[in-house]
């Protein structure tokens, strides 16, 4: 690994941490440094559930996660509703199944 790899927080070899990121067993791997807090905006067509479905749906993953903290809004045109949800993201792995179940929803046009 170079020097500059290192100062970016950047590995190759699996299971090492370094400043910026973490290397998980699998060899995968990511900046985030667990536990953070992570904003999830879910976005799909505005319907009266839709909030309450996300919700439910977050909190199947984050049971910590509160329902007042979640944030909402429109479209300019009213025909759909984002949904930002920040979680306390415990790892990876928990994040990535979130993503999962969110996007297989058949509500939802897009998470980022």
């Amino acid at each position: 690994m170079s020097e500059e790899d290192t100062q970016k927080g950047t590995s190759t070899q699996e299971g090492t941490s370094t400043q910026e990121g973490t290397s998980t067993q699998e060899g995968t791997s990511t900046l985030l440094k667990f536990p953070t807090d992570f904003p999830i905006k879910i976005m799909g067509a505005r319907r009266d559930e839709f909030a309450q479905a996300m919700v439910e749906l977050v909190q199947r993953h984050a049971p910590d996660f509160k329902a007042e903290t979640v944030e909402m809004r429109a479209s300019g045109s009213g025909n759909y509703l984002s949904v930002t949800c920040v979680v306390r993201a415990t790892s990876k792995a928990q994040l990535d199944a979130l993503y999962r179940d969110i996007t297989a929803h058949p509500w939802v046009k897009m998470a980022l």
